[in-house]
Formats: structure tokens, sequence, C-alpha cells
């Protein structure tokens, strides 16, 4: 009896591997696992220090577990376990009103309306430069390179200078944190669109060209339709870049709202809890941001014909 319940077992573990379920998902939960437990060992090694000199001071007797449990629930910690940041997450989340200044919610909008605006000024201008680039020549020559070159220097020291510059003529709030974002998310749709606009084959431009298809419609009928898949690539990876140039406006500004500013105050007070859990918001918001993405890619998608 027992033999045959093994070996019925059998193939239903083998089954359950080849789920689809399974197949997509356990390789990202063994990662993520692993990243824990690392995570878990990081976070005993770098605190035990800490939480040993305050035992000392206190010169009462404590064991090895004690120590270790202490590394786990320090008030601030060098490196918070996940366990803790999990709760200062939802805290910041659930605990206070979604209006609240303690709120996550509260600071993660803030944060997304300076990134969506940034988001579709990119898109915009990065979709604008590539049909110029790929319609002239001399535009293809004359700007690609000062485009490259725009992305060398680090956002960080352009940052403040835009902020300076922009609040001196008079630009103040949602704006000067837009054009930050902008700036760095038209960057990879020029490209990706360029390279879109460019993936026709020459045979499919001739055939074009025989048709008597004017500009305008090799733009529509041919380059639009090929550039994309181009596109909703370069768009993910804009969405995630104009969100960190939101992120960085906050930080040169002193703003008090936003998750820039929930840095701030975590790295002013030595919160590296909070610190933490505004970066899971960060990452949280940009995943949503991506998948948000992705859906309009499957609606477009379908309603071209090319997924089901």
């Amino acid at each position: 009896m027992t033999s045959s319940a093994a070996a019925l077992s059998l193939p239903r573990a083998a089954a359950w591997r080849q789920h689809p379920l399974a197949v997509r998902f356990t390789p990202i939960v063994t990662v993520v696992a692993a990243l824990m437990v690392v995570w878990y060992i990081a976070a005993v090694l770098m605190n035990l220090s800490l939480v040993r000199g305050g035992f000392e001071r206190e010169e009462a007797p404590y064991t090895t577990m004690e120590l270790i449990a202490g590394t786990m629930e320090a008030e601030r910690p060098l490196l918070p376990a996940p366990h803790q940041v999990a709760g200062a997450f939802l805290d910041g989340v659930f605990g206070y009103a979604p209006n609240a200044p303690r709120s996550l919610i509260y600071h993660s909008a803030v944060t997304l309306s300076a990134t969506l605006l940034g988001f579709a000024l990119g898109a915009g201008l990065g979709i604008a430069l590539a049909l110029s680039i790929v319609h002239s020549r001399v535009l293809e020559r004359s700007l690609m390179p000062w485009i490259i070159c725009s992305q060398m220097v680090p956002i960080l020291a352009l940052a403040p200078i835009f902020i300076v510059v922009l609040g001196a003529i008079g630009l103040q709030g949602l704006l000067p944190k837009s054009i930050i974002s902008a700036y760095l998310s038209f960057f990879p749709i020029t490209i990706g669109m360029v390279k879109g606009f460019n993936a026709p084959e020459p045979m499919q431009l001739d055939l074009m060209r025989t048709w008597s298809a004017t500009s305008r419609q090799v733009l529509t009928r041919l380059r639009w339709p090929t550039a994309m898949p181009y596109l909703f690539a370069s768009l993910k990876v804009a969405i995630t870049i104009s969100l960190i140039g939101a992120i960085v406006a906050e930080l040169p500004t002193g703003a008090e709202a936003g998750i820039g500013a929930r840095l701030l105050a975590g790295s002013y007070y030595g919160q590296t809890v909070q610190i933490w859990a505004a970066l899971v918001a960060a990452a949280v918001l940009a995943s949503g941001l991506i998948a948000l993405v992705g859906l309009a890619e499957r609606m477009v998608g379908r309603r071209m014909g090319t997924r089901a």
C-alpha cells in the first residue's frame, strides 16, 4: 500500500513541476528566497556590533540568541531586516490616511504626478526627434551625437542646475521635476524609435515607392507598425528612468513631499528603516508602471492582430 501511494505521488509531483504556474514562478521564488537568506545574514553581521555595544553599556548578561534577536529588532539598524522593512512599508501604506504627511501613498502620488508628466514630455520629444532623424540625413548626423552626449553627465550633477535655472525664470513645483524626468526618459525612446523606424527592409520600402506611396503613407502604413515592438520596449525603460528622475529632482529642492523627500528625511534623522520602506515604495510604483505599459502593449498588439 505504501509503495503504490509513493508511485502515485511521483507522477503528481512531476505534473506539478510542469504546471505553467510552477514553471513561471519557481525561478522567481527561488531567487527571492535566496536573496532573503543573504539579506538576513547580512543584517545580523552588520548590526551585530551595534547591538553588542548596547548590551555592554547596560552591563547585563546576554546570550547569543538574544544578540541575534536584537539585530533583527534594532531601532536604528545599519541594515534593517526584511520583516522590519515590510512592517514599515505596510504601516506607511495602511497605517495612515492616504493624504497624511506620513503616508507612503501620499508621497508616492506626488512623485507619480511628476513621473507621468515627465514621461509624457519625454515620450513626445523622443518620438519627434526620431521622426526628424529618420527623415533627414543632416539631422541624423548633427543631432544624434548630441543626443548621446546629453546622457554622459550624471543627473545628480545636472538636477541642481536645472532647479536653479528653472526657478530663476519662475518655473517651480511640479514642472521642474517633470523636465528632469523628461530629460532622462527621452533618450531610450529616441534611440529605440530610430531603430524601429529604420527596421523595414529595403525591399518593403521599394515596394511602397512602387505603389507611389507618399512619405506620410510610408510612415503610417509601414514604419509605425514595424516600430511598435521597439516603442513599447523603449517605453518600459523610459517609465522607470522617469521615476528615477522625479525622485532625484526632489533631492536638491528639499521637497516636503514625495519619495525623494522621505529618503531625505530618513537620511537626516538616521531612520534607515524609513529609507528602505521608501525604496520599496519606489520599486512597487515602478513595477506598476511597467505593468501598465505592458498592458497597453498587449491591447495594441491585439488590435493590430499580432497577439492572441
